[in-house]
């Protein structure tokens, strides 16, 4: 898979959504009572991926861990240094275009022996859910994996209690943002193959 043009430009346009969301509010939403910001970011790759495929998602979610990075650097919070180890803030966040193309195709070859409409449907829903699981487990993973010790001392909690932080933040963030991204992308996918008809 090449990158035309057309990708180039989707892909300078996904980006550049990627940083304003990354450089507002608007992208990483804070969470009362919690140093953890819920995000929105990953849904520019999972759409990207899902119309250009993995390349075009690889791309912006490069962009998407690069603006966690900086984001990290110039606006910290107690606990946002795990962001600058970029197997924290960049790794989950690839992933989430690989998890996303290979839920979309899988499920849209299954199903588009039926429906179109229903496969696109079905197939953007279940891209949007898995790519957002990817990305809140992955991160949320890695903090655990790479630095448990120092973010429990961070937070006063103690490494023993970093496990279970870690998993309430993955329930309370991660579903709500599974949630949204299925009512983001799949009207914008249904919309945007429609145009692309």
């Amino acid at each position: 898979m090449k990158l035309s043009v057309r990708r180039l430009v989707i892909i300078g346009m996904l980006g550049a959504i990627s940083i304003v969301l990354g450089l507002t509010p608007l992208g990483f939403i804070p969470i009362p009572f919690s140093p953890i910001r819920a995000t929105i970011m990953h849904i520019p790759v999972i759409i990207g991926t899902i119309m250009e495929g993995p390349l075009v998602g690889l791309c912006v979610a490069f962009i998407f861990g690069g603006t966690s990075m900086y984001q990290a650097a110039t606006n910290p919070t107690p606990v946002s240094f795990v962001f600058l180890d970029p197997l924290v803030a960049i790794v989950p966040r690839l992933l989430i275009a690989i998890i996303s193309h290979y839920a979309y195709t899988g499920m849209k070859s299954v199903l588009s022996k039926k429906d179109e409409k229903t496969a696109i449907r079905v197939s953007s829903g279940l891209a949007a859910g898995l790519g957002t699981l990817t990305n809140t487990v992955g991160v949320l993973g890695m903090i655990y994996l790479r630095h448990a010790a120092q973010y429990g001392e961070a937070l006063g909690i103690g490494s023993e209690g970093v496990g279970a932080f870690l998993l309430g933040v993955g329930a309370t963030n991660g579903i709500p943002e599974i949630i949204v991204a299925i009512l983001i992308v799949v009207p914008v996918i249904g919309a945007l193959k429609r145009l692309y008809k």
